[in-house]
């Protein structure tokens, strides 16, 4: 969790934001938000607010952290020597491609020590290193001398369906991995039921976040992308999600003033709760689109406003989806920021062209 101080204007006690997706989606989101494509007529989508389970699984192992291996001739890291750096994301061992670690851990032993080329794509770009693993003396394995990661999961709330197509978008924001805050790219995944089981109640000072277990043996639906707008895909049944469509509002219908947000804050059951939007941002660098303030007693008593988790959260006005909850003040915990549902819906649809 990172202080991150907030936009002009917002106040000097505003000194810090935070991502609110639960456990290990926590990331920050400070990358340039997709600009609202034209519609040709006016979309409406099912605002949801329901809790659900996400599953990630990476296109490549994410590296994120080195360490040493102990040998019979001393202590060494091939992937030190070699140049590999936390953050770097291995494609391939030599000609093998590797999406996950016992895949990594396999061909380790399998070459015995030989040389090997590793294929890194380091911020976008792909590179090869040459090394060789090193024969751990504790227990005879070859190891590379890197900790890595290949998936990720989390609770975080489902914004939207498209009813015609099940399309549906979640968080607001990308999933970056917690240790290297790199953007984790996508091989595979899915949404699943979630049930809230309890809250821990934010401060001023202290985020809160909601706590819940989610099923991993039955999925809502298939993830396609992992974009820094927001997390993509479709369900299996679009009538599992039921709901009255609204239009999708466009950037200049959203306005300071009442709204409401959906969300999941026990159980399964999703609740509507008034906001104030404080101020609506024009050109935008990043996802935060609009601040919103909790102004809902019930919703200030069970979480103290916005916590971790309701992450993606519709926020409605006028009729319309406006956008998705994405942040917290941290200094103020009633108050955070959001995405512009425009945004996330044009962002869905680039993904969906590839």
């Amino acid at each position: 969790m990172q202080d991150i101080k907030p936009r002009s204007g917002a106040g000097a006690l505003f000194r810090a934001l935070v991502l609110l997706v639960a456990a290990a989606l926590l990331a920050l989101t400070l990358v340039p938000a997709a600009q609202a494509a034209e519609e040709p007529e006016t979309t409406t989508v099912i605002p949801l607010g329901r809790a659900v389970g996400i599953k990630l699984f990476a296109q490549g192992v994410l590296v994120v952290g080195l360490s040493d291996i102990t040998t019979d001739q001393g202590v060494t890291s091939p992937a030190r020597a070699c140049g590999l750096q936390k953050g770097d994301v291995i494609t391939h061992i030599n000609q093998t491609k590797v999406n996950d670690i016992e895949t990594v851990q396999a061909l380790l032993q399998e070459l015995d020590g030989q040389p090997m080329e590793l294929t890194v794509l380091r911020e976008e770009q792909s590179q090869t290193m040459t090394t060789r693993a090193a024969r751990c003396s504790a227990d005879g394995g070859y190891k590379l001398g890197a900790w890595i990661r290949d998936s990720m999961a989390g609770i975080g709330t489902l914004t939207f369906v498209e009813p015609k197509t099940g399309l549906f978008g979640t968080l607001g924001h990308g999933i970056n991995d917690v240790d290297t805050a790199v953007l984790m790219k996508l091989q595979s995944g899915a949404i699943t039921p979630a049930s809230v089981a309890s809250v821990v109640k934010g401060a001023d000072g202290r985020p809160g976040e909601l706590r819940g277990a989610f099923s991993s043996s039955k999925d809502l639906g298939t993830l396609f992308a992992n974009t820094k707008q927001g997390v993509f895909g479709r369900l299996k049944d679009p009538a599992a999600c039921s709901g009255t469509p609204v239009p999708v509002a466009r950037p200049e219908e959203v306005h300071p003033g009442q709204a409401t947000i959906l969300s999941n804050v026990s159980g399964t059951t999703v609740e509507e709760y008034t906001v104030e939007i404080l101020k609506v941002y024009d050109n935008t660098t990043d996802t935060r689109d609009l601040m919103l303030r909790v102004t809902d007693p019930r919703l200030l008593d069970r979480t103290g406003g916005i916590v971790q988790g309701m992450s993606g959260s519709p926020i409605l006005q006028d009729g319309k989806l406006v956008g998705a909850v994405t942040h917290v003040l941290v200094d103020h915990a009633d108050r955070g920021y959001g995405i512009l549902a425009q945004n996330m819906l044009a962002q869905a649809r680039q993904a969906q062209r590839g």
